[in-house]
């Protein structure tokens, strides 16, 4: 048989056993997940490591389209194995549908603070710019506590190091916007901008690994792009970075692509990469750049972290799902949210499931929708069906919320000459391709986010203390319960005290 007669062979077989449905099929595929589930032990070991993976806008619906695209409805994500997952609550101090500003500041540093405000508490409204600079209103955040506990912490990102998710684990601020300072309104000066606080202040000048966009935040441009920021104090903060590591004589690289980042020593202890002027290129459009995949960042920062004997913490955010979603690209958040399930299969080859708690969640959701009734094994990314009331066809995804060019309704006359709302016929258009913008129903500037909770999927020791429907802040509790038993120190002395209190009233 020819080579090219085999692989067609295979991919028939594997269509066809994707595609089965006799009672047989189904009983495998639950004794299968029956033996899983049986032989799940909790892990209470030491935690030496946390790596914790947020997909910006990454809800349950993305997931799920995203495990179709993969490998057909029957087919499971890498971190959809984990032996332990729960949901999330994405609610904010203040609003029902939360921004990733407020809700990356729940995930890392344990308070529910307000929408578009970074590392502070609810004492601090948006744009307040004395009241985040009090002591008691500041946040600490699980990348400060590693580096207390003397452990190497960092983080990776495809967005701006110094946007909504990366910086509450390092900033305080009244405002996400504050990236740089020719964002920072009249009458704040007295605070800093958040890339300032990246270079200069603890915890983020003491980040081992820095990896990410926002070359325009860092030093002197010329963007006119309203969406970037752009320094205009003619500072260039990636030199003050160089010089503050010199000066502490400290082993560090600087890189600014592909082809350097892939090239570093894995001996030094600081590593900042900045491969973009703002944002990442979305995976899709990677390959005309000498820009790094997620994974290829995730697997450099770990080279550097995993030098130190007590562990390290490290942030991984997939921030161009959210950013394809606000664009109504249903395909390309998909196609990112895949990219991020490679960088977690990196994550799992390079670490051990013994000591390290690695975590996949989101911040919140977005209004996606899985609609109507499609063929299993059908294109994700297809018709559905015809509506009986117009009898124009609608695709299997959409959004509640859209920008301009996901609205596709028309006001038009009808044989009568009366007005009329009609909407497009996806049919017309090539529904596959990744630009295509899914229909919305409600027009915006550009999709919104949604309310809905989120998963977070975990492995390794305490992992089980992710088993139902959780606050967003949780999170932090339960991983600096988890890096108490790596750290030497108690972080939670109630507990040893509940312990012996137990023990007494036993005996």
């Amino acid at each position: 048989m020819s080579s090219v007669s085999v692989v067609l062979t295979v991919l028939f077989l594997s269509t066809t056993w994707s595609l089965r449905t006799d009672q047989q099929f189904w009983k495998d595929l639950a004794k299968k997940e029956l033996e899983e589930a049986k032989q799940i032990k909790w892990n209470v070991g030491t935690a030496e490591n946390v790596i914790l993976f947020v997909g910006d806008g990454m809800g349950p619906n993305t997931v799920t389209a995203t495990r179709i695209y993969k490998g057909g409805e029957s087919y499971r994500l890498a971190f959809e194995k984990f032996p332990h997952m729960g949901l999330l609550k994405t609610y904010s101090a203040n609003r029902m549908v939360p921004d990733s500003a407020c809700s990356a500041t729940a995930l890392f540093s344990g308070v529910k603070t307000n929408k578009d405000t970074i590392g502070v508490d609810a004492s601090v409204k948006r744009g307040d710019c004395a009241a985040s600079l009090l002591p008691e209103a500041r946040l600490e955040s699980l990348a400060s506590q590693a580096l207390k506990a003397g452990k190497s912490s960092g983080f990776v990102t495809t967005m701006r190091v110094t946007h909504a998710t990366p910086g509450p684990l390092y900033a305080h601020s009244a405002d996400r916007n504050w990236e740089c300072d020719a964002k920072m309104p009249t009458g704040t000066e007295q605070c800093k901008d958040i890339a300032r606080q990246l270079i200069e202040d603890e915890p983020g000048k003491n980040l081992n690994v820095i990896l990410g966009g926002g070359r325009n935040s860092l030093m002197p441009s010329l963007s006119s792009n309203p969406w970037v920021c752009s320094r205009n104090d003619s500072r260039n903060l990636i030199e003050d970075y160089k010089r503050d590591k010199s000066s502490r004589g400290l082993r560090y690289a600087v890189v600014s692509n592909k082809t350097e980042l892939g090239s570093i020593d894995p001996d030094n202890d600081y590593l900042l990469g900045i491969f973009a002027a703002s944002h990442l290129s979305y995976e899709y459009q990677r390959n005309q750049t000498d820009m790094p995949s997620l994974s290829d960042m995730v697997e450099a920062a770990i080279k550097v972290l995993r030098k130190n004997e007590k562990g390290f913490f490290l942030m991984v955010e997939g921030g161009n799902i959210d950013m394809a979603h606000h664009r109504g690209w249903a395909k390309v958040a998909i196609d990112e949210a895949a990219a991020m399930e490679d960088a977690v299969k990196v994550v799992m080859a390079m670490t051990s499931e013994e000591d390290t708690l690695l975590i996949v969640t989101s911040d919140h959701t977005h209004t996606l929708s899985i609609n109507g009734y499609p063929d299993r094994g059908s294109n994700v990314f297809g018709i559905a069906e015809s509506s009986p009331y117009d009898g124009i066809n609608y695709t299997t995804l959409s959004y509640s919320t859209g920008g301009p060019n996901s609205f596709q309704y028309y006001v038009a006359k009808d044989e009568n000459n009366e007005t009329t709302v009609r909407r497009r016929d996806p049919s017309l258009n090539d529904t596959t391709d990744m630009l295509y913008n899914q229909v919305a129903g409600i027009r915006l500037v550009e999709n919104s986010h949604g309310g809905g909770d989120v998963a977070i999927y975990a492995r390794g020791p305490h992992a089980h203390l992710f088993h139902n429907v959780h606050e967003q802040h949780y999170v932090y509790h339960a991983v600096m319960y988890a890096m108490a038993y790596s750290s030497g120190c108690n972080l939670f002395p109630s507990f040893t005290l509940l312990t012996i209190v137990i023990l007494i009233n036993t005996l």
